[in-house]
């Protein structure tokens, strides 16, 4: 395949149509399609139907989800809290373990 043969010649106008949003839009395109439409000058061009597009994509039409950041503010500090209180108590066990088992020692020592 030489350098001459790497682009596509059968570059053609071609209607886009977003069927969720009832948008459309004429423009160049490869792509193939046995459907046809009339457009808004008369002509008859090929129609390619489409799912999303800047009519329906939730980015353009400004319906994105808002993320509720603050909420994640705060569930993120109440697991580091509850996590902390849970290391205290772990700790406090341990300490209390260590000091009956010294306790135990120095009694057995002393018999």
């Amino acid at each position: 395949m030489s350098k001459t043969d790497l682009h596509p010649k059968d570059y053609r106008a071609v209607v886009f149509m977003d069927e969720a949003a009832k948008f459309s839009f004429l423009t160049k395109s490869t792509a193939k399609s046995e459907e046809t439409i009339k457009w808004e000058d008369g002509n008859e061009y090929p129609l390619v139907k489409i799912q999303i597009s800047s009519a329906s994509h939730p980015f353009f039409t400004g319906e994105e989800k808002i993320i509720d950041t603050e909420g994640r503010v705060d569930r993120f500090k109440a697991r580091a809290a509850k996590a902390a209180k849970l290391k205290t108590a772990l700790e406090n066990k341990a300490k209390k373990a260590a000091k009956a088992a010294e306790k135990k020692s120095k009694s057995g020592d002393e018999q």
